[in-house]
């Protein structure tokens, strides 16, 4: 495997496979590697002639007073895990590298689709992604890329911007992998203390319960989404950020659920830890 530090060290490797016409599938990350990017790698070793995995934690989708300092960078254990699901380039570039202007060029989808779930509390996060993304697709020149369910509202602004940009890749978006208890994997849950991690299961459990809901005939988004806050609400360790539910994949509001897909998402805190997670409900 080869560890890139620098734009120019990825662009010759990008170079050189797109010379031999060998297929590219991109890994976007921040690190802290866990089963979740795990699952992402080796869908892309499956897929694809040439495996890059980006290992950088973008300072551009971080808000004030959220977690740039702190987030964990584990750069060595990242590098065995992504070797050993078949990552064949890992770029892990400085914030100067991929950012030398001190003048911005900003890629930004507008719209609601950024402006509801985690767009109405962190307003600059989704610019900060699709600037970052799009650098990352031009360096690379994927073939396909991967993404997990659980950034839900991230893979549908994503999808938009391939969208309208007319970008030659293809996005692939993959299952949510859980703990054994059910909770979400995330980089995050690091963060959380042994009670925080017990209390956090209730995104999990309320989510189930919401499926069950869904399944027994409930299709009033409203009360889904009120008993659905009222089981996170019994922990007390849960300080809720949204429950909401919106068509897919304009994320637009409604009130019973529509022909489709529709996302039930949760963005929670417990201690200091904001945890999302989320299910979709597909009426067929």
């Amino acid at each position: 495997m080869i560890l890139c530090k620098t734009v120019a060290a990825l662009q010759q490797e990008v170079k050189t496979a797109k010379n031999t016409n060998k297929t590219i599938g991109l890994v976007p990350t921040m690190g802290a590697l866990h089963t979740g990017h795990a699952s992402l790698i080796d869908a892309a070793n499956k897929e694809n002639d040439v495996v890059i995995v980006s290992i950088f934690v973008n300072p551009t989708q971080f808000g004030p007073n959220e977690d740039l300092e702190s987030y964990p960078r584990t750069l060595e254990a990242d590098c065995i895990l992504a070797e050993k699901m078949g990552a064949d380039i890992v770029f892990a570039p400085t914030p100067k590298e991929m950012y030398p202007s001190k003048d911005m060029t900003w890629v930004e989808v507008c719209g609601d689709i950024t402006k509801v779930l985690c767009g109405a509390t962190r307003p600059i996060h989704f610019r900060g992604v699709t600037t970052i993304v799009s650098k990352l697709f031009n360096l690379t020149q994927p073939d396909k890329s991967y993404f997990g369910q659980k950034d839900a509202q991230q893979v549908q602004v994503l999808t938009r911007m391939v969208k309208d940009l007319f970008l030659p890749v293809e996005l692939r978006i993959m299952p949510i992998i859980r703990e054994q208890d059910g909770l979400a994997k995330s980089s995050r849950n690091t963060y959380l203390s042994q009670k925080e991690r017990v209390a956090a299961l209730v995104l999990s459990k309320s989510l189930k319960n919401a499926e069950q809901l869904f399944a027994n005939g409930q299709l009033n988004a409203q009360k889904i989404v009120e008993e659905t806050t009222c089981m996170i609400k019994s922990e007390p360790l849960a300080q809720i950020d949204y429950v909401k539910i919106y068509a897919m994949p304009e994320l637009t509001p409604i009130d019973g659920l529509l022909s489709g897909r529709n996302l039930l998402a949760l963005a929670v805190k417990f201690g200091k830890t904001r945890l999302i997670d989320n299910t979709i409900l597909e009426v067929k």
